[in-house]
């Protein structure tokens, strides 16, 4: 495994295993993710979409193969009301936004059977302003008592909002973690912000989003020129241009292929092809 340094001297894996969607199979599949070579592992305490229980159970099971809590980057999110199924979520909507943000994290440490979370993500922005700077600095307080090792934010394609949140800030963002696809211009203007501020910027739905890519004639010609797959290629293609992949694959076979991306690189000319591509 690759691994990129943050702004806080946090090694971050330059592929990440994403959770969402697992449903009764995510304590087997974090489990075999970690064995097959993943170090780093994505999730939300959002019932609605993820099973945080099940992903500290498969966590525990990779431990009796010998993983240790030191070789694995954690991360989680406190997802805001809108994002949450009401009728199943870690704290109250009567709840302040703090108070919130406070029952959402000891949940997610309870679940993943840890007191330190790598890094804590904010799933959305939440608005007014004055909102998500409550917001921020009650996930700063982690940051301070040492329960996390940095702050990131998803789901936010506004650059404005990104620089409201770093200007107004004490403690920055770490990672940005958005979807990667055509609509919003592959972040182009975000990404570049966040390379100027050191922020690691990590994409999810890199595959669902972006068929037309992967089966892309320009892809198939590199597939056969480097002699991997077209995923291989392109997962190479994102962390060769400063991007984390999350990768929710549910195979074995696919695990272990996917993680081989580390043992090629990607010549600056097929770069910049497949950089056209995203135009």
């Amino acid at each position: 495994m690759e691994y990129t340094l943050s702004t806080n001297n946090i090694k971050v894996p330059k592929m990440i295993y994403g959770t969402a969607w697992k449903k009764e199979k995510t304590a087997s599949l974090v489990k075999e993710a970690i064995l097959s070579g993943f170090r780093g592992i994505d999730t939300a305490c959002q019932p609605r979409h993820y099973q945080e229980d099940l992903v500290g159970d498969g966590i525990q099971e990779a431990y009796k193969e010998g993983i240790k809590r030191e070789d694995l980057y954690i991360q989680t999110k406190f997802t805001p009301i809108d994002g949450q199924d009401k009728n199943n979520m870690p704290y109250l909507e009567s709840d302040s936004i703090s108070l919130q943000v406070e029952k959402s994290f000891e949940t997610s440490k309870k679940n993943l059977k840890t007191d330190y979370i790598d890094t804590y993500i904010l799933h959305s922005p939440v608005f007014p302003g004055s909102k998500l700077l409550n917001v921020w600095n009650t996930m700063s307080s982690f940051q301070k008592n040492k329960e996390v090792g940095q702050l990131g934010i998803s789901n936010c394609y506004d650059l404005d909002v990104l620089k409201y949140l770093y200007e107004k800030v004490e403690i920055k963002p770490a990672i940005v973690q958005n979807r990667f696809y055509a609509q919003t211009s592959y972040d182009k203007t975000i990404r570049q912000w966040c390379d100027e501020k050191g922020i690691i910027y990590e994409s999810f739905w890199s595959l669902t989003a972006n068929p037309e890519i992967l089966n892309s004639e320009l892809i198939f010609t590199l597939s056969r020129k480097y002699k991997r797959t077209n995923v291989s290629v392109f997962y190479r293609f994102l962390n060769q241009i400063g991007i984390i992949p999350l990768n929710g694959t549910t195979t074995k076979e696919h695990m272990i292929e996917d993680l081989k991306i580390f043992e090629f690189s990607l010549e600056k000319e097929d770069i910049k092809k497949i950089l056209e591509l995203l135009k």
